[in-house]
């Protein structure tokens, strides 16, 4: 019980209501993580074959579980089997391609957060 000579400074009392107000609301975090941009760009002509295809997102990723890939118009896979989060950078995922003729090319991924939210996705790019 408080007494008059216990009285509680106003100051201190906005601070207490504020930090129980602020225990109130859950942490806000998205659980998943989105393409931020990627190397050729989506739906991009380049000129000549790109020898490595590269998508940063916007939060780390599960090396584990996440996987890219490149296929040619007829869905026949042109990658070089090493798709992988990049060890320098958690939001990075990359594959290594050989030569390529022109043509539409598909890149497909499908990634897991760190939180264990899975998220995926295909672009094309064209090789003239």
């Amino acid at each position: 019980m408080i007494t008059k000579s216990q009285t509680i400074k106003p100051g201190a009392m906005a601070t207490l209501i504020f930090l129980a107000l602020l225990c109130c609301f859950p942490e806000t975090t998205w659980g998943h993580s989105f393409p931020d941009h990627s190397d050729p760009k989506v739906g991009a002509t380049v000129n000549g074959s790109p020898s490595l295809i590269r998508i940063w997102f916007d939060g780390a990723l599960e090396p584990a579980f996440s996987t890219l890939s490149v296929q040619d118009s007829g869905g026949k896979k042109v990658d070089k089997g090493n798709g992988r989060v990049s060890p320098a950078d958690a939001t990075l995922l990359e594959v290594n391609i050989s030569s390529l003729p022109p043509g539409t090319y598909r890149v497909v991924w499908s990634v897991v957060a760190r939180d264990g939210h899975r998220t995926m996705g295909d672009f094309t790019f064209v090789i003239k």
